[in-house]
């Protein structure tokens, strides 16, 4: 069911790889809300997925960017303000890497080169596009952008590895460029942080299973699906929430507030 909230609305979204990412669901809950967008992926990401079918499913035309690469955040930019006659008014950042987790290296044992390298993909990348989006003036006035993040970067969960360290720094940057985003342009800036979610991406951490369980007994109203994430972020990028930012969203059933559930706690008696 459509409320046409983001009609008039244009924007980029990051990240679309399939059908079971995040990012390709928000393009698609955008689209059914009346927005317009230009979807982006890194060239090796567009050549593992099928963000073209996305593209014509959606009526969107595609500009590959390496997120970690000024050049080519300037170009997308650039190309995409003139695709779409005029500034920005949404901004989904969904990326996510880490070489760490895919080689199944452990936390106490990482490769730092490919530590940083996941840092920059993950993390840094944020920071790098809104430097160009503000440096250009890119955004509409009460313009929002969103970056998805985990509770991993506040709590610990082993085997979610370097990514914890990079969804911290994620959160972090959203909140220092948001204030100045938010004093110069009147442009939101914040995180959301999701559930454990099932999609390709995720597959990639070593006991994902085990998360999903463990979120699911423990959060009052379940995991949050990528359905829902989408529609959370259609909400953020709409005029119903223009006086929030910096704040780091949890989209996650309740989980991040529960110590203990009594389904764990029976589960571990019957243990």
């Amino acid at each position: 069911m459509s409320h046409s909230i983001l009609e008039g609305k244009k924007g980029i979204i990051f990240g679309a790889l399939d059908d079971q990412s995040i990012a390709w669901k928000t393009a698609e809950s955008v689209k059914n809300e009346g927005g317009e967008f230009v979807l982006t992926n890194a060239p090796v990401a567009m050549r593992m997925g099928a963000i073209n079918e996305l593209a014509e499913k959606t009526g969107s035309i595609v500009i590959p960017a390496d997120a970690t690469q000024i050049d080519d955040l300037e170009n997308l930019i650039d190309k995409s303000m003139s695709h779409l006659n005029g500034k920005l008014d949404f901004v989904l950042h969904s990326i996510g890497m880490s070489v760490n987790v895919r080689k199944g290296r452990h936390y106490t044992d990482l490769n730092h080169d490919w530590m940083t390298k996941g840092w920059d993909v993950s993390a840094v990348s944020f920071h790098k596009l809104m430097q160009v989006l503000y440096k250009k003036d890119a955004m509409n006035p009460w313009g929002s952008i969103v970056a998805l993040s985990y509770v991993a970067a506040q709590r610990t969960f082993p085997n979610y590895n370097d990514m914890a360290d990079n969804k911290a720094y994620l959160e972090s940057i959203a909140r220092s460029f948001g204030y100045f985003f938010g004093k110069e342009k009147n442009v939101r800036v914040n995180t959301i942080s999701q559930s454990p979610t099932l999609t390709t991406a995720g597959k990639g951490v070593k006991g994902l299973d085990g998360f999903l369980n463990y979120a699911e007994q423990t959060a009052p109203l379940g995991n949050a699906t990528a359905e829902d994430c989408a529609n959370y972020t259609v909400m953020m990028f709409s005029d119903y929430t223009k006086r929030v930012t910096l704040q780091n969203l949890y989209n996650d059933g309740g989980f991040s507030n529960v110590g203990v559930s009594q389904e764990i706690i029976d589960a571990l008696d019957n243990g």
